[in-house]
């Protein structure tokens, strides 16, 4: 079993930036792929960015060049790096490995 736990998240100015982090305990080793999900009040939940345990990473259209997520195998940790970011970036933004196990979830609030 791998559990997740997500933290960083918070109430941000457009334009700032922010750094959410997912730490994963447990069977790590099972890990194939990390991703940080997104879901906006009304809206369905949305893939932001993946990261695979080679490294390849991927990104919805819409955070490309503003986002970069990264993975610390010592420390057993994904992070997602927040830049430039915008109003409709405005989510409770989700950590999932292999798309299976999801933490709880950590509210990104973008608002002057």
């Amino acid at each position: 079993q791998v559990q997740l736990v997500e933290s960083g998240g918070g109430l941000v100015q457009p334009g700032g930036s922010l750094r959410l982090s997912c730490a994963a305990s447990g069977d790590i080793f099972s890990i194939n792929a990390m991703a940080w999900y997104r879901q906006a009040p009304g809206k369905q939940r949305e893939l932001v960015a993946v990261i695979t345990s080679a490294g390849s990473t991927n990104y919805v259209d819409s955070v490309k060049g503003r986002f970069t997520i990264s993975r610390d195998n010592a420390k057993n940790t994904v992070y997602l790096q927040m830049n430039s970011l915008k109003p409709e970036d405005t989510a409770v933004y989700y950590c999932t490995a292999d798309f299976t196990k999801w933490g709880q979830g950590t509210q990104v609030t973008v608002s002057s």
